[in-house]
């Protein structure tokens, strides 16, 4: 029997059961996630004690690594762990809408949209406009082609398998449209897309920080609300509307949810691919399949993913600084062919 906390409120009108593994989990992966924020702004072309880094963060080393912790390496350390967080969390989302373990945002085209956005942003208006608008520009391109995939499968509501097939396609022409937009783009400009195109936390500053951050505060709570939903869902969209839930409104929300998360990730990152893939299978072998803790810890995973990922992308081969995709792709390309091969007696 799985181990439970139970509480009570005095007066006995509240009462709650907790599993005491997910918890403990959440924990730990809390724990590394802090660890990892400070163990990667430590690492570099010259290694700062975890001690120091601490001290600088809160102002306590009389100025003597500020310019390289708080400058150079935080907000990219930073950065890195708040996007594998939001792609992490985007694909539990997805993973659960579908109900398809190939889910992922670059999967299904989510991240293409954004991609193809932020590169005709880049390449037709980047010198007309701020660069500053490129994150809303590439929030729409994921918001406009989630919108395209969900109209196309509509019948009747939207079934799973008709959503993540269609979306498959809408993937390959988004994808058609950013190599099209590349080579009719002068070569310094394309370089630099295709830089961003493979995911790279590079040049990260705090503005970026900024962007990402109140999404992602606005948007979880969202998500763990309408989430409950799913756990019903998983038996099918006529049971869950037999227990009250208005399966097509909290599908929507959530893909909303899933496309605002993956659409930021993609407009201060690029597209690190694979990591709303693999983050959710990784949590749900630790904490099942229980939504709420699901989702928090899918967060967390993608977050030490990527942010591992950008440690050995920036120190394994120095003085080169190799995109971050580049390790979730080579890690994640695998992946979805096992899952393919496990799978394939499913489809």
């Amino acid at each position: 029997m799985k181990k439970m906390l139970t509480y009570r409120n005095k007066k006995d009108t509240v009462s709650m059961q907790v599993e005491r593994k997910p918890m403990v989990v959440i924990v730990v992966c809390l724990i590394l996630f802090l660890t990892a924020g400070v163990v990667g702004t430590s690492m570099g072309s010259d290694f700062i004690s975890p001690l120091d880094v601490i001290r600088t963060i809160f102002g306590l080393n009389a100025g003597e690594h500020d310019f390289v912790v708080l400058t150079l390496r935080l907000p990219r350390v930073l950065l890195s762990l708040l996007v594998g967080a939001a792609l992490g969390m985007s694909g539990a989302l997805l993973q659960g809408i579908i109900r398809n373990p190939l889910a992922s945002p670059d999967v299904i085209g989510i991240t293409g949209g954004a991609a193809v956005a932020a590169v005709g942003f880049v390449t037709l208006l980047g010198g007309a406009v701020s660069i500053k608008l490129l994150p809303l520009f590439a929030v729409m391109g994921a918001m406009v082609t989630a919108f395209i995939i969900y109209i196309l499968a509509w019948k009747k509501g939207v079934s799973p398998i008709r959503l993540v097939l269609i979306g498959i396609g809408v993937s390959a022409i988004t994808g058609a449209g950013t190599t099209f937009m590349l080579i009719l783009s002068p070569f310094y400009t394309a370089s630099q897309a295709y830089i961003w195109l493979t995911g790279s936390i590079y040049g990260a500053t705090w503005t970026d920080i900024q962007t990402i951050l109140p999404v992602i505060v606005i948007v979880l709570p969202l998500a763990m609300w309408f989430g409950r939903s799913l756990n019903a869902q998983e038996f099918g969209d006529d049971l869950a509307t037999g227990l009250g839930v208005t399966v097509q409104w909290h599908r929507s929300v959530l893909l909303l949810c899933s496309v605002l998360l993956a659409g930021i990730a993609v407009s201060v990152a690029g597209t690190i691919g694979f990591v709303g893939l693999i983050a959710p299978h990784i949590a749900r072998k630790l904490v099942g399949r229980m939504f709420g803790s699901l989702l928090l810890v899918s967060g967390f995973v993608g977050a030490l993913l990527v942010c591992t990922a950008d440690l050995i992308a920036r120190t394994a081969f120095l003085p080169l600084d190799i995109p971050a995709g580049v390790f979730t792709a080579g890690i994640g390309a695998p992946f979805f062919l096992y899952l393919l091969f496990k799978n394939r007696n499913h489809y």
